[in-house]
């Protein structure tokens, strides 16, 4: 049998925590394993449930959804996050993703998209809406890519090393690893995964 994806929920309002309770209630292939209200119970929660896919609201008293993440992704570097938030693509959604989160959900979107997204993110992939990644895109419309830059980046979202890349292209490893270090410098991103992560958000690249 397929693993049971444990999933811990993070948020202050106990009628939103209530709500992902009943729509995980019932799923075979996942559990609720714990519920926090703030950022210190999420990190106490993760540390005794290991869950698969964390669920965290952006806007907490004391410490907030953002910095929640990065204190447990600096602790547990293959964490996996779903943001919730009411808003639709302010700073706080490029932020988000920046610290690690691997999915973005509107609120409003919890009853109708909430399960497909976890079992996206427990798998290993991105999931962001399209209304976020269109507001992102508004925001980010500097340092355009290259043409090359976006093949590089293209190669680098299907899981290929700088080698394979070269090879693909046609070009050198060095001229590669050129090509990458001007795309983090372009796109304001901390590593490979996370310069694909803003390339789909603003475009440059498709899933």
């Amino acid at each position: 049998m397929a693993k049971v994806i444990k999933v811990l929920a993070v948020d202050d309002h106990p009628l939103l925590r209530e709500g992902i309770a009943a729509v995980i209630q019932g799923e075979p292939d996942m559990e609720l394993v714990a519920e926090a209200t703030n950022g210190q119970e999420a990190i106490e929660c993760f540390r005794l449930h290991r869950p698969d896919v964390t669920l965290m609201d952006i806007q907490m008293p004391g410490m907030n959804g953002i910095d929640t993440i990065t204190a447990i992704r600096n602790e547990f570097p293959d964490a996996r996050f779903i943001v919730l938030t009411t808003y639709q693509g302010d700073v706080q959604a490029l932020r988000a993703i920046r610290a690690g989160a691997s999915g973005y959900l509107l609120k409003n979107m919890l009853r109708k998209d909430l399960l497909d997204t976890i079992r996206v993110v427990n798998s290993g992939k991105r999931v962001i809406p399209p209304v976020i990644a269109s507001n992102l895109a508004e925001h980010m419309v500097d340092d355009v890519l290259s043409d090359r830059e976006i093949d590089v980046l293209r190669s680098v979202a299907a899981g290929n090393s700088n080698k394979l890349i070269a090879e693909k292209l046609a070009i050198s490893e060095a001229t590669v690893k050129g090509h990458i270090k001007s795309i983090l410098s372009k796109l304001g991103a901390n590593d490979r995964t996370h310069a694909v992560t803003i390339g789909l958000n603003r475009g440059f690249i498709q899933n």
